[in-house]
């Protein structure tokens, strides 16, 4: 079956959808983007997802392309479409096409709005889960304003490249006081000596991720202590459990950190109960 895209209004077959060579997304990097997990044909967390997608065009001084209403709409059929069950659906809005100019184009300028899905291969990320991953560390070098959920990702592409010449699959940037911020395309966490959970707090320095948010109430069903606070790359190396957190990897658990085996080097308990309840606790719209 071929894909099916939604590109400015239309629905068309993924090889002949396209946008204009002056899409300010293209030449500037000037939109942001959503993913939300698709499970049993349904989306997760979509409530969430469109809400920091709102946020994020505000905070660009953006216009939305549609109400909240009309873009779930979008994102449902995109996904029936797809005859996607589980996998993810990707949203990009930009600020539209203009004469190419670094300032803002013409008031009315229309943004615009691609919506793709995909399906995803559960049973390989359960098996991945199930081994537990590698991370690298790299130095913070992205822009100071990653809480925005913005399309320009070179930085993030450079680091993920790392990893995998290196045989991991995520790096986690350091920042210059030697604490991690979070992952390049997710949250980071650890769980101390003690039992607690980990995460840097919310800031201009990280994104806010769902899966994030949605994990602390996870952790306090299972009547866990958590902090949002910084932690050092060696206080990760020596926790008793390491993970990360989004909506493509859900509750990941990390068995290795720049080569060195985190406890045993086997997934941690507290971060495969956290993964194996996840979705009680996120939200589900039909």
């Amino acid at each position: 079956m071929s894909r099916i895209a939604y590109v400015n209004g239309r629905y068309l077959p993924h090889r002949q959808a396209r946008v204009h060579v002056e899409d300010r997304g293209y030449q500037f990097a000037d939109g942001v983007y959503e993913v939300c997990e698709v499970r049993d044909g349904q989306l997760i967390d979509e409530r969430r997802h469109i809400a920091r997608l709102e946020r994020s065009l505000a905070e660009l001084k953006m216009a939305s392309p549609m109400s909240r209403a009309a873009l779930g709409a979008v994102l449902r059929e995109t996904v029936r479409r797809n005859r996607v069950n589980d996998g993810l659906v990707y949203v990009q809005v930009t600020r539209g096409v203009a004469r190419r100019d670094h300032a803002f184009p013409p008031p009315g300028t229309l943004p615009s709005l691609v919506v793709t899905a995909r399906r995803f291969d559960v049973a390989a990320n359960e098996k991945i889960a199930a081994e537990g991953i590698g991370v690298i560390t790299v130095p913070e070098d992205r822009w100071a304003r990653v809480d925005i959920k913005s399309v320009s990702l070179l930085p993030n592409v450079l680091a993920k490249q790392s990893a995998r010449e290196q045989g991991a699959r995520e790096a986690w940037y350091v920042d210059r006081d030697g604490y991690v911020t979070e992952g390049a395309s997710s949250n980071a966490w650890i769980v101390n000596r003690d039992g607690k959970l980990i995460t840097r707090a919310l800031g201009r320095d990280i994104l806010p991720g769902i899966t994030r948010s949605v994990l602390f109430d996870v952790i306090k069903a299972h009547g866990l202590q958590f902090e949002e606070r910084p932690f050092t790359v060696a206080e990760a190396q020596t926790a008793r459990e390491a993970f990360i957190t989004s909506a493509t990897q859900l509750v990941m658990p990390v068995v290795r950190i720049d080569g060195r085996p985190v406890a045993n080097g086997a997934p941690g308990l507290i971060a495969s109960a956290l993964r194996r309840d996840y979705h009680a606790y996120a939200e589900t719209a039909g």
